[in-house]
This record gives C-alpha cells, structure tokens and sequence, in this order.
C-alpha cells in the first residue's frame, strides 16, 4: 500500500474500559472530516501492566512514540497496588511533556451549568512538582514527600501560557500558586511567572493564592481567561474547571513538549460502563481536535468542532448530559458519532463559531530559555533529620555532646515547627526531628565539619535520617526558618 506522503504520522492506543469505543468513534469521525494522519497502533495499559510490564508500555511501543512524535490516547486502567507506575507520568516525564492544557468551557443552554459565560484554559506544569514521586519513610510515624520546582521548569511553563493567550486571542493570564506558605518553591513560580509577564504588556496579568483561586474557579470562572499554574495544583482546578462547564466527560486535554505531543480526554477509563456503548467520546474527540491544530490542520479541526457545537446545540445528547427539557434525542457511543459526521460543513447558530485560522501549525514555538545566571554560593548550615522518642530537650543535649569544629546547635524542629530552643510545651511531636547547625564563629561550612558531626552522632547511637546543606545564595538563604523561629 502507498502511503501518501501528506499525511502526518500518528501513534494510537485505544487504552481500556470505554476507551476503545470512544477511539473507535472519535478516528470515524476523523476521517470522515478529511483529517490526512498515518495510524500507528499500540496498546498500552491494563494488559500490558498485567503481562508484567510495571509502567504499562512495553519498549517496542516506543519505537513508534519516538518515530510520530504524536500521541492520540483513550484513557486506560492502572491496577491498584503492586507498585505500578501511572502511564500518563510516565509519558509525560520521559517525553518532556511540560504543558498540559485543559480548555474548559460551558456549553449553555445545552448542557447545564450554573456559570453559562465560562470559558477559560488552564496550562498546568507537567513534570515537577509533587509529581517527581520522590517520597521517604523517615521514620516509624512520618513520612515526607518533596517538591520540586525548578527555574526553567518556571520559565517554560509560564512563558507558553502568555504565549498560547497571544496566539489564541487570549487577554488575561492568571497565575495560582501558594507562596504565601511555600516561599521558596511557589515563591520562585510566582516570581518567575512576573519575570516572564513583563515581555507581554499586551495581556493582562495577575497572581492569585491557590486556594481562594480554586474557590473562585468553582463559584466565579467568568472571572478567568487564562490560568498557569503548578503540577498539582492545575491537577485539582482543572477537574473542578471541567465539572463546572457540566460535565467532565466533555474535557480534551493537550499535553505539550518541545517536539513531542500526547492528547486524550481528561476523564477516566470508566469501567463500570464499558461494553455498553453510553459512552460520550466528546472528550477524546475534542483532545484529537487540539491535535489537530498542534500537527497544522487547523481547517480540518475547526470543521469538527464547529459539527460537534452543532449536535450540541441541535440536542443530540449522550446520557450524561441528557435532560428532558432541553435534550432533543438520546443516544449512545455510536449515535453521537453518525450525528456528528452528518453535520460536518455546519456551524452552530448559537454557540460561538470555532476558527483555528490564526493558531500557528506545529505547536508553539517558545524562545531558549533565558541565559543561567550564576550567583554567589555559600556553605552557612546543615540541616539533620534523627529518629527519636524522647523530649526535644535530651535530644538537644545528647547533640550538644557530639559537637565541635566550630559548629551549635541552631534550633530543633518537629514537623516544621520550632521546638527547641523555648519550644512550646503544648507542641505535639512525632519520632521524627530536624535539627539545624550552623557556624559557631561565622566562617563557611566544610564538608569534613558535617561528615565529623554525624560521625559523632553515628558513634553516640543516634539515629540519623537526613542532611541537607544550608547555602546562602547572593546573601539570600537558600533555606526558611521554622514555624515559631
């Protein structure tokens, strides 16, 4: 068979439960609007999971992502315990898929929603986070997770949101983070996110505490255009965004990298009604229409669009989204798919008409990342986890027993609260201790100090965890105090 050469290669995996039917819909439907892809098919999932592969794709599977560079994706079943790794983290942190977009727009009166003038986008980071999956037992009763935001990871993140606004006709960007708690690592996402927004005066731009951002997105979402925001974060706001528009299984998802793109529905695998073709494929559907405009065939892309507003606004609805009063026909899996194909060429009358004309083909193209710029480092701490079951008082004073080299005890903490010294006698404490060390004469740490330190306190049976060196960055700590320091 000859391949037409204008075709643009793309790898498929029809995942599991409903995935299936939903990816048996959604390549009909794409075909029938004349999109010119290249189909190559892998499985992936709970199948592959179970046949001992603990990631859920097998390497040959590969051959392919790293052949397409696009990923079409229906949902798929990870097994609970057994210490398997969830696919989408895995294809996102291996294939640097820093940008995961999530448009979330409401479809008023023909899907019920309280906030029918929705319509907003949240570009979630992809990688870090709480995502890295770097987590420690460090003691019997504690255990602790770390969280990793890194400057490029910032830059990259922030600098497609202001981007992705400009090219869609966008006016506002909101960033959410927690720095008002998380100092350092939220603090450097908000600060590099202003960095970043002073290259686009043309787009308005403000900063909001994650929190009361997510409350705003629930009860507010008119007030947003554009939101960025933090791995974990966007996880949590943008399913809370997707079930205000009225239903979640209407959410596509984009997930972005430099050269390597996946797209799939936000939603599940939903097992509990596979089989029974109920299912709504409008998410995956509308995930391979954001593929569509990332690969360049933004015409193609519009034109199912604009069918799928037009079988919404004509009443042709799943069961999910069904309503008497408003609903013109029920249907299932394969009914949504025919109504959709028969209305290919048509546009809405009352939802707004999608054009994708001005979207760039291929993806954004983001500038390098800004030049590193090297500050002064200095060794003024350490940082020592221990495992102890007595008063914050003996510990202090068995440690105390173990220095010399020009080291003090600075201070003890207990689940990040100061508790030594003048600790508070109501403090609850847990097994797990951080004590900090710094410099009893003002001159910089050695290494050789540290490694005599805890060879003393090895030496004394004590038990430690952890250590962390306390560096001052251009004179700014490189570390936060405790709670109550």
């Amino acid at each position: 068979m000859i391949q037409d050469t204008k075709k643009t290669p793309i790898t498929v995996a029809r995942g599991d439960g409903i995935g299936p039917e939903i990816m048996d819909a959604t390549l009909k439907i794409l075909e029938a609007a004349g999109a010119q892809l290249d189909i190559e098919e892998i499985e992936i999932g709970e199948a592959v999971y179970k046949s001992g592969v603990a990631n859920g794709i097998a390497d040959s599977s590969w051959d392919s992502l790293n052949r397409t560079k696009i990923f079409l994706k229906a949902p798929i079943t990870t097994p609970q315990g057994g210490g398997f790794k969830s696919l989408n983290v895995t294809i996102r942190k291996q294939c640097s898929l820093y940008a995961n977009v999530r448009p979330c727009v409401a479809y008023a009166p023909y899907v019920k929603t309280h906030h029918p003038k929705m319509n907003l986008v949240i570009v979630r980071e992809n990688e870090e986070d709480l995502y890295g999956g770097i987590e420690y037992r460090q003691s019997q009763d504690v255990m602790a997770s770390l969280k990793i935001i890194s400057r490029p990871g910032c830059e990259r993140i922030s600098r497609y949101a202001f981007e992705y606004a400009r090219a869609n006709g966008r006016k506002k960007v909101t960033c959410m983070s927690k720095d008002n708690i998380m100092k350092i690592s939220d603090g450097l996402f908000h600060k590099v996110f202003d960095e970043i927004g002073a290259e686009y005066p043309d787009i308005e731009q403000d900063h909001m505490i994650i929190d009361i951002g997510t409350a705003k997105v629930a009860a507010h979402p008119e007030m947003f255009d554009v939101i960025v925001t933090g791995n974990l974060y966007g996880d949590i706001i943008s399913d809370v965004a997707a079930e205000v528009t009225g239903s979640v299984g209407l959410g596509g998802s984009a997930n972005i990298g430099s050269d390597f793109a996946m797209f799939e529905a936000v939603h599940g695998s939903a097992p509990d009604i596979a089989g029974q073709g109920i299912a709504n494929p409008s998410g995956l559907l509308l995930g391979a229409v954001q593929m569509l405009v990332h690969i360049g065939q933004g015409e193609v892309a519009a034109k199912i669009h604009n069918a799928w507003l037009k079988t919404i606004e004509d009443g042709i609805h799943t069961g999910d989204i069904y309503r008497e009063d408003q609903s013109a026909e029920k249907v299932g899996t394969n009914g949504m798919c025919e109504a959709i194909i028969e209305r290919l060429g048509q546009t809405p009358t009352t939802l707004a008409v999608i054009d994708y004309s001005s979207v760039p083909s291929g993806g954004l193209k983001l500038p390098p990342l800004k030049p590193r710029v090297e500050v002064p480092k200095e060794r003024v701490g350490v940082d020592i986890g221990i495992n102890w079951n007595g008063s914050a008082d003996d510990l202090a004073e068995k440690i105390n027993e173990c220095i010399n080299d020009n080291l003090k005890l600075h201070m003890i903490s207990n689940r990040g609260t100061k508790v030594w010294p003048d600790g508070k006698e109501g403090t609850f404490c847990a097994d797990n201790w951080r004590m900090r060390f710094m410099s009893d004469n003002g001159e910089h740490i050695k290494t050789s100090q540290v490694l005599s330190l805890m060879n003393r306190m090895n030496e004394a049976h004590l038990n430690f965890t952890k250590s962390v060196m306390l560096h001052n960055y251009d004179g700014v700590p490189g570390f936060t105090v405790a709670q109550g320091e």
